[in-house]
Parts: C-alpha cells; structure tokens; sequence
C-alpha cells in the first residue's frame, strides 16, 4: 500500500505542478507529501524530480517512470470499472466496420451468436475495404489486418495472420513449385490490381523484408476473385490465411515460400481510446477473440 500511494503521490504531483497543490488536493500537509516523493526516490535510487521552491522539473528517469505510472493507474482504474460491470449487462448500439472479404467470412457470421448472448447490444456492421477514420466516423471498433501505428487507437490482437503464397495442385502439377523467392518470375502470379498497375508481394528475404514486383496476365482489384482464380489452378496467388487456410487444410491449396513469410498482418481491434471502455465494446472483442482462439477455427471457416 506504501508503495501503491508513493506512485499516485508522484504522478499527482507532477499533473498538478506543485507538492503544495498535490497535498491541497489530498487534504494533508505538503510535508506528507515531500516525504512520501522522498521515500519514493530513495527506494528506486535515483532522482525523479529536481524540485526548486519555485517549481519542479522531470528528471530523465522521472519522465520514463512518470510514463509507467500513468499506465499502470490507467489500467489499474480500467480493471477496477472492469469488476464493478461484471454483473452488469451490456447493452447499446455497436457500429463495427471490417473489411469487406473477411468481414463477409469472420465477422457476419458470428453476430447472431454475439447477438443471443447479448440481447441488449444491437449492430450494425460496415463492411469496405478503406482505413475509416474511427473517430470521425463514430466506429466503435474496426476490425484491420495490419500492423498498427495510429498512437490515437487502442488495438487488441484477435489473433495471427500472416500472408502466404498458394496454388492448386494441378497448377503445380503442371508448371512445377517454386521453392526460392526468385522462382515466382518463372509463374504466372495473380496480383491484386488496379489503376493500370499491379502491387508487389511482401516476403521476408533472410532479415530483410522485400517487397516484389510480380508478373503474370492476370490481374484484379478484387481479391476474392484472385481466391477462385487459384482454386482454378489459374496461377500463384498471395492470400491471408484468414481467407485460404480451410482451402489449404482440404488440400484444394497448397501453401508456398512459407518460410519468407513477412510479418505485419496480424488481426487487431480498434477503437479510440477511452477513460471507461463501454461494456458492449469490451464483449463484443473478446467474443470474437475467444472464437478466434478455437483450435479448429481457421481450418473449418473458409
């Protein structure tokens, strides 16, 4: 407990800029309150605050532990509003966008189950294949397949992806598996297009990650036809395993270059970050999460 109130003594000190307005706010004296910073900078041995009778300053030490305190109260304060709506009910409109093809396949399908589960949560799904603006749109939790950068969102991994070149076994057959990055160039190679111009696939390339240019004569901006070219034996197509991994797992496809799989497509949930996340928001993630989770998930969706 000493150790607890020494934190939240520090992190209030410094959002308040002064020990006096910390220890107004508290109602002790502001000698409670130097010595409790005191105790606190002896037990980590290092100096948190270089404090004048005019003002206070961070310390190199003191921003990046100030930086984990915030986090820890944070999260300790959302564990506590966690316990205390345990037995509430959620409740409330959902809007979720996700793209289009794995919302089709991952999310849609599983809404009448989160439905009967939650009778008071209504939804509305948004399913296209743009980045929405989360906040400026009102999206409570968007579904992306990416790595994440947007420090304005919090993101919750529901589970692993990584893209993977496949093809049919009778194209194979036919014209050989290729087995070294620079092997693609010899096949015919299903890319996403559009505009005129076809975009690269991603590969990791021993600890370099190499995006190549591939050819072949034919191409679409619609990767769920680039999915049914490649059951056709048409061609090597680069798909997620969220879209192909059943199609793998009955041996319609055959996953290629696994090895050079590059990293960066994991399956996030995002929405803005909040004080107190809705209850709603919260089950509607990890119902999808725990789905996700399921052993034989992604072999048997597809």
């Amino acid at each position: 407990m000493g150790q607890f109130r020494q934190i939240s003594t520090f992190v209030e000190v410094v959002a308040r800029g002064s020990l006096s307005a910390a220890a107004r706010a508290e109602g002790i004296a502001p000698a409670m309150i130097g010595r409790r910073l005191d105790a606190l900078e002896a037990r980590l041995g290092v100096k948190l605050l270089q404090r004048t009778t005019r003002k206070l300053a961070l310390t190199d030490e003191g921003a990046a532990f100030l930086e984990d305190c915030q986090r820890i109260l944070a999260e300790l304060a959302e564990a506590e509003s966690a316990v205390s709506e345990r037995s509430a009910r959620a409740s409330g409109h959902l809007l979720v966008s996700a793209p289009a093809g794995f919302g089709r396949r991952h999310v849609a399908p599983l809404l009448p189950s989160f439905l009967a589960e939650h009778r008071q949560v209504s939804v509305d799904l948004d399913l296209n294949d743009r980045v929405v603006d989360v906040v400026g749109e009102g999206v409570d939790v968007a579904i992306r397949i990416a790595s994440l950068s947007d420090s304005n969102l919090v993101g919750v991994k529901l589970a692993a992806n990584q893209r993977v070149v496949v093809a049919a076994p009778a194209y194979l057959k036919r014209h050989g598996t290729p087995r070294t990055l620079d092997e693609l160039a010899r096949h015919q190679c299903l890319a996403i297009g559009g505009a005129g111009s076809q975009r690269g696939w991603t590969f990791r390339d021993g600890g370099r990650i190499v995006t190549l240019k591939v050819g072949g004569n034919m191409a679409c901006n619609d990767g769920a036809v680039l999915h049914e070219w490649a059951l056709a034996g048409r061609g090597l197509a680069w798909r997620s395993l969220w879209e192909v991994g059943a199609d793998i797992a009955a041996g319609r496809l055959v996953a290629l270059l696994e090895q050079h799989a590059a990293p960066g497509n994991d399956i996030h949930a995002v929405f803005a970050q909040r004080r107190h996340l809705p209850l709603r928001i919260r089950a509607f993630v990890d119902f999808l999460r725990h789905a996700y989770a399921q052993p034989d998930y992604w072999g048997a969706v597809g």
